[in-house]
């Protein structure tokens, strides 16, 4: 039998208005992947935070390898060999890959100098110890995500974890960085013995990596079970308290006009390289298209370009009919665009502001929430956000709740919330589910449809090919910048697809494999 290596003993958390967590107790086996699941807001961040030492429980007991914790802090937990890999990173971006895993732990010459050659040589040799394939020299702001993340998990092996805690690890990538991770998981796992504990929301990567997990519903612990003993269904009902099916959902009519037109677009990335390379496009109304590419190929400056946010170098582009190229991210608004940006923290939401606030924003000076476009109608806001605070299943402890107190997934339901709420013609969506639970996944997946069916242009970016194909109706891929392939749906399979998002030489073959499989 397997020592258990952390253990909740009646663990509550109460925050004003809200009990996060209400008397949890479980155990976390030596050497095992531990899966820790639950709707956003059903406390599963909250706990973890009180292992790593963020919060102290309100009431009950931590205990880690047998020893009661009696100080919670971040120090005391990386001391009892706890890490936690946060889901929005705590790197310096100015900072190199080794600068950023030796930070607070530095090498020093003579006990006095900062020696980067050392720190540079403990980053190899942690790369080769764990497979995490990372550049020492590299300087974080221009790597991708994925491998931000890896920077962090060293960061916190290097610090001597033997629990590691993954905060919704696959949030930022794409299958393949997934499926590494995974390797990476496995072989700690096996080789070191270590022991992980994984927070996601995603139920078919708690089947293929985990050993037990663990479902939390409203801040109670629901059951932990054998990963073997269960399946996706049986957790989702866990997690939700009721039935969940992804189902086909409906879509009906025909395209109709095109709203959205990019004529050979040239678009430079944050280091003035071309990201962009001569992309053409058509959107039409009562549509989805659908954008397949691994993450840095160029879809995140594409959709920067047609909604004002970065520059196009050449080509041109137009917004129902109009020529956009110049134009401000609030004239590209005016002529019927909504936009649910990439990086909620960044450009999605004020974390300073409260919901009502961020809900609010972009129709502050409407006749509905303004008087002579001066005072806001404070009623009439409080009513329209708590409509969409309710609509949107948001967990808070109501709409006056800081947007930088909520959950990632909370985040993102505010973020969809407004931009679903403006009606317009065109939706420009990049990556709406990440880090967001099961019950709104199919909530979000419904509403973006019934836009669609409503006459609706939708362009979506997804890391999560599953989401492109359930709700596109053509597919475009990327890659270097430029477009490899054109499929409607049912064309090509997610396999046949992977291969034009390589950039594949064989893709053809690949395209014509993957139809008849789908004969």
């Amino acid at each position: 039998m397997q020592e258990s290596i952390v253990r909740f003993e009646n663990i509550s958390m109460q925050f004003p208005g809200v009990l996060a967590n209400d008397d949890v107790s479980f155990d976390i086996k030596k050497g095992e992947v531990f899966a820790l699941v639950g709707e956003n807001g059903a406390g599963k961040s909250t706990l973890m935070n009180i292992l790593y030492g963020i919060n102290k429980p309100t009431s009950g007991n931590v205990y880690i390898k047998g020893q009661k914790v009696e100080k919670f802090s971040p120090s005391d937990a990386i001391s009892h060999g706890v890490g936690m890999v946060h889901q929005h990173f705590m790197l310096v971006p100015s900072f190199t890959v080794a600068q950023n895993i030796v930070m607070s732990k530095e090498p020093r010459k003579y006990g006095i100098f900062y020696n980067l050659k050392e720190a540079n040589n403990i980053t190899r040799r942690l790369v080769e110890e764990y497979g995490l394939e990372v550049e020492a020299e590299d300087t974080v702001e221009e790597i991708s995500v994925g491998l931000q993340q890896r920077v962090e998990i060293l960061k916190t092996l290097y610090r001597g974890a033997d629990v590691l805690i993954l905060d919704e690890p696959t949030a930022v990538l794409t299958p393949q960085e997934t499926e590494e991770l995974f390797q990476v998981i496995r072989k700690i796992v096996e080789e070191k013995q270590m022991t992980v504990i994984i927070i996601t929301h995603k139920l078919y990567e708690v089947m293929a990596i985990s050993d037990r997990v663990g479902v939390m519903r409203q801040g109670k612990l629901v059951g932990v079970e054998e990963t073997k003993n269960v399946n996706e269904r049986i957790l989702a009902s866990m997690m939700v308290g009721r039935e969940v099916l992804f189902d086909d959902i409906e879509k009906t009519g025909e395209p109709g006009e095109v709203q959205i037109k990019a004529d050979n677009l040239y678009v430079a990335d944050n280091r003035g390289l071309m990201a962009v390379n001569g992309v053409s496009l058509e959107v039409r109304a009562g549509e989805v298209l659908g954008i397949a590419a691994i993450e840095g190929n160029g879809q995140s400056e594409l959709l920067e370009a047609l909604t004002g946010m970065r520059p196009v170098q050449r080509g041109e582009f137009y917004i129902q009919g109009e020529k956009s190229n110049g134009k401000t991210p609030g004239q590209i608004r005016e002529l019927g665009l909504a936009h649910i940006p990439e990086d909620r923290v960044a450009t999605g939401v004020s974390l300073q502001s409260t919901i009502t606030e961020n809900l609010i924003i972009g129709k502050q000076r409407q006749s509905a929430f303004s008087k002579y476009k001066l005072h806001l109608k404070q009623s009439s806001v409080v009513r329209y956000a708590e409509e969409l605070f309710e609509k949107f299943d948001m967990r808070g402890s109501g709409i006056e709740t800081a947007v930088g107190s909520l959950s990632g997934g909370n985040m993102q339901k505010v973020v969809v919330a407004r931009e679903f709420s403006f009606d317009t013609p065109i939706l420009i969506i990049a990556q709406p589910t990440r880090g967001v639970d099961i019950g709104a996944i199919e909530f979000i997946h419904k509403q973006i449809i019934k836009k669609r069916n409503e006459g609706c242009a939708v362009l979506l970016a997804s890391a999560d090919l599953d989401e492109v194909f359930r709700l596109s109706d053509r597919i475009i891929t990327l890659y270097e910048g430029k477009i490899t392939g054109e499929f409607k749906a049912g064309e090509i399979d997610k396999m046949g697809i992977s291969y034009y998002m390589t950039g594949s030489r064989d893709a053809d073959t690949q395209k014509e494999e993957g139809g008849a499989q789908n004969e």
